[in-house]
């Protein structure tokens, strides 16, 4: 539709989740329109990104050497390992400034649909963590969808046998929300999950 290079860097913008056609374009034309400093800064940054970025040897969390700037803080407290999905899912957790323990990234969650079993996850990675790291505790943080559910029950029912307090967070009602527009899953997770006052 439009001259080889603008129509290759739009179906490249499009292939990145949550960019559709239309937005692809209009990126490709903003960075078509910018100036020429600034479109090779971007691509710096990508190229750099590519270059520089791995996972973390400890965790799996992304870093910028062989452990990431969480495992290399000696303040945080090891014996307590939140588990989640995907780097992204650590960011979330560390917004709230409540919690000052390690992570271990899975790489997904259990979906035998999609073929994602035990296996292709970082299970083992973890066991292994246990055996020499004395941590105590696991947070489960896994999205609560079917897939992290399942996640959920299989690190409760793998790794509680071994000792561990093994911990998922609390689902529910989000604080100021509303009952009138609570769905009924949202609902019964708030009434399973309740506390005492």
């Amino acid at each position: 539709m439009f001259e080889g290079p603008v129509q290759r860097l739009i179906d490249e913008l499009s292939r990145l989740p949550g960019i559709g056609s239309k937005s692809a374009q209009r990126l490709a034309f903003h960075i078509l329109a910018i100036e020429k400093p600034d479109a090779l800064r971007l691509a710096a940054a990508i190229n750099d990104m590519r270059d520089q970025v791995t996972l973390c040897e400890r965790c799996f969390n992304v870093a910028a050497g062989e452990l990431c700037s969480i495992c290399r803080d000696q303040r945080r407290d090891d014996s307590v390992v939140c588990v989640v999905e995907r780097p992204q899912d650590i960011v979330v957790v560390e917004r709230t400034q409540e919690y000052r323990g390690g992570y271990h990234v899975l790489g997904g969650s259990l979906s035998p649909i999609n073929g994602v079993g035990p296996g292709q996850l970082r299970f083992d990675e973890l066991r292994a963590r246990l055996q020499t790291e004395g941590i105590e505790e696991l947070i489960v943080a896994t999205n609560p969808t079917v897939e992290g559910d399942a996640t959920a029950m299989y690190i409760a029912r793998e790794f509680k046998p071994l000792g561990l307090r093994v911990t998922r967070l609390a689902s529910g009602l989000p604080v100021g929300g509303d009952l009138d527009y609570a769905d009924e899953l949202t609902l019964g997770r708030a009434l399973a999950g309740r506390s005492e006052l």
